[in-house]
């Protein structure tokens, strides 16, 4: 017993955990302590990928949101030791981190030793930014003017004037609440060391504050409601079929599928009961019976989300090419850590990205098959566990062509539940920041709310208060509303915009964004037309002067 507490106790230095994860090693940091995941990581609920981004940094603020206190508890068998003072974050391997064994790290140690006296004497030598700077590049020069900075505080953004008009926010907006995330990394709070702390300082301090006031706690007379509802729209079905009105027992199919996915939601994150095998069943019963969806395939691509929303590389929520890109970062023939695959920028994604903003609502009145086909490629796939192949008969009265408009009705009816999932995170920053940005920042910086009267509630499901859900994952839906409030305040106090829109404005910021990449498409293929012409025209001139000479 000594030894397994001296074990846990030893002191690693960042030199020693980089050369760990050099091996091969999966180390993250959570509260101070080291914890080796390899053993864990085929059995964890969310998938693998979850995980892997997080190796190498301090995962204190993911971990204890997404996890219940007892499977925190459980990580304590997986502790090697400790470190001592402020944990800076590697990159992890998924994302391109390069890591040095030991005696790598060592030597290349000793030669920036050797050349330091040189470096620092051109240290003020800087390549000039280009006139047409990314607000992301203003952001990541500011973070390193800032760290570089000892002496005085964190320093002010010199941008030329026009910049500095355009970043303004309106004064019509109350403080902190921000309409134009356009702008938004301006608007955000330094990403030093000692801001970003602070951040997660307060941020933990909230959650210790509405945990005290019971708003962990779920509300089970509001979901004695909600089934109700959900029953009462799925007879309405089931006597529309008895009685052979097909097209009106999709509407009801839709409506039913349209609720009944919000409780889905909430089991997957274990906001129900908080205990993971009962509302595993629940999820189960739901996603996988009722909605023909896999609650499995749904974890390990959700909780990916809310571990590096709204990255382009990373996120699958926002990797749907060839039909859409809500970033000009997609014309690059990106690759997708989440489906390992490269997600290639060719003349299908330019015929339907030229057009997104045209398509948007008619795809996502279909898009509910996607998450068939998903959930399908997961269970055939090599990644979820083994147990079997299931069968299925069922009988009908109906003709094919009467099913098939019964179930393209029952789609096209739930398709606002996609517009308010989508409408969320299209129009919010895609930019990364780097690994320096805190967890609670990068959550608002890429996550909207949309306001609605709390009559309405019932219909968002939850999905309104998508800003406060990814702060604060495991907390009931029902008490969202109540939190809305602590987060408002939250933001003001420490310098994040809260992004709030209504649902009618919400959809305007999305289709704008779509409408902005769309354009691009087109300025650069303009761009390769006038280019290809030259190309065309300046090699007939030099044929021609070959000629006469």
């Amino acid at each position: 017993m000594a030894a397994k507490r001296a074990h846990k106790e030893r002191i690693w230095t960042r030199r020693e955990i980089e050369g760990l994860i050099a091996e091969g090693r999966k180390i993250i940091i959570l509260q101070c302590q080291v914890v080796k995941v390899d053993a864990w990581i085929p059995f964890h609920p969310g998938g693998e990928k979850t995980i892997l981004h997080m190796v190498g940094r301090d995962s204190t603020d993911e971990v204890l949101a997404l996890h219940s206190p007892e499977a925190v508890t459980m990580m304590q068998k997986y502790v090697i030791g400790r470190i001592e003072g402020r944990w800076e974050n590697f990159v992890p391997p998924i994302q391109g981190g390069v890591f040095r064994n030991i005696a790598e790290a060592e030597e290349e140690c000793e030669r920036e030793e050797s050349v330091q006296p040189e470096a620092s004497e051109s240290s003020d030598s800087s390549a000039p930014s280009p006139v047409f700077d990314s607000v992301e590049g203003i952001a990541r020069r500011r973070f390193a003017t800032e760290t570089s900075s000892i002496s005085s505080g964190p320093s002010e953004l010199d941008l030329p004037e026009p910049a500095t008009e355009q970043i303004q926010t309106p004064k019509a907006q109350p403080a902190f609440i921000c309409s134009n995330p356009s702008n938004e990394l301006l608007n955000y709070p330094s990403l030093s060391p000692a801001s970003q702390d602070a951040i997660c300082t307060k941020y933990r301090e909230l959650d210790a504050k509405m945990r005290a006031e019971g708003m962990y706690q779920c509300n089970y007379s509001a979901y004695a409601w909600e089934m109700s509802r959900c029953l009462a729209l799925f007879l309405a079905f089931l006597y529309c079929l008895h009685i052979s009105q097909y097209a009106l027992a999709g509407v009801f199919l839709g409506l039913f599928r349209h609720q009944l996915v919000f409780t889905a939601h909430d089991a997957g994150h274990n906001g129900i009961t908080h205990n993971l095998h009962i509302d595993t069943c629940i999820g189960i019963f739901i996603a996988n019976i009722c909605g023909g969806l896999s609650i499995g395939w749904w974890k390990r691509s959700h909780y990916v989300h809310h571990i590096v929303t709204n990255s382009p590389e990373h996120d699958p929520d926002i990797e749907h090419m060839p039909v859409f890109a809500i970033s000009t970062k997609f014309f690059n023939n990106l690759y997708s850590t989440y489906h390992n695959k490269t997600m290639v920028f060719d003349a299908a994604a330019r015929w339907f990205i030229a057009r997104q903003h045209y398509l948007y609502y008619p795809i996502l009145s279909l898009a509910h098959f996607n998450l068939y086909a998903q959930s399908y490629i997961y269970l055939f796939s090599a990644q979820p566990p083994k147990r079997g192949p299931a069968w299925s008969t069922g009988t009908s009265n109906s003709s094919a062509s009467q099913s098939t408009g019964t179930v393209l009705v029952s789609h096209i009816v739930c398709s606002p539940l996609h517009i308010q999932i989508t409408l969320s995170h299209f129009a919010m920053s895609t930019a990364d920041l780097g690994v320096h940005e805190s967890f609670p920042q990068k959550m608002l910086r890429t996550t909207m709310d949309v306001d609605c009267p709390p009559w309405l509630d019932f219909v968002h499901g939850g999905l309104q208060f998508q800003a406060v859900h990814h702060l604060y994952p495991r907390m009931p839906r029902h008490n969202l509303r109540k939190a809305q409030k602590y987060v408002k305040e939250f933001c003001a106090e420490v310098g994040i915009p809260y992004v709030i829109y209504g649902f009618g404005r919400g959809n305007a910021e999305v289709l704008g964004r779509l409408g902005e990449v769309a354009r691009q498409v087109k300025y650069l293929e303009e761009c390769q037309k006038v280019a290809a012409r030259d190309l065309f025209e300046g090699e007939g001139h030099h044929v021609q002067r070959q000629s006469k000479i």
